[in-house]
């Protein structure tokens, strides 16, 4: 699959150089890349179960799933719009964070969370 703002590579595991993120959550990032109208930094995407993130948790979450990532954000603004064009577009697991935000599709109850 091809992507208009994004390759596969981007998405790497950052531990492990693995990689098993969902092609239709990428396209759907794309998307919201689209949207947004700025460039977007994946500083972290597919994350191995065994990457030291994933490993200290009760069980792996939404980037071991491969479908997550977090967006490099710089200021309020660029987060303000990532985070209403997600919540608009069905991305129903959002982290919000200083320096990033992350997004992910997880089949569960729509959350909101700050770091």
């Amino acid at each position: 699959m091809e992507y208009k703002y994004f390759k596969i590579e981007d998405f790497d595991c950052q531990e492990t150089g693995e990689n098993k993120i969902d092609p239709e959550f990428v396209r759907k990032l794309d998307e919201l890349r689209e949207a947004c109208g700025f460039p977007f930094v994946i500083t972290s995407g597919y994350r191995s179960p065994t990457h030291s993130i994933e490993s200290a948790k009760a069980r792996p979450g939404t980037h071991s799933q491969g479908i997550a990532a977090d967006i490099r954000v710089n200021g309020g603004a660029q987060r303000h719009k990532i985070i209403k064009a997600a919540m608009i577009m069905g991305f129903n697991g959002i982290g919000v964070a200083k320096t990033f935000v992350h997004v992910d599709t997880r089949d569960s109850e729509s959350v909101v969370w700050s770091y």
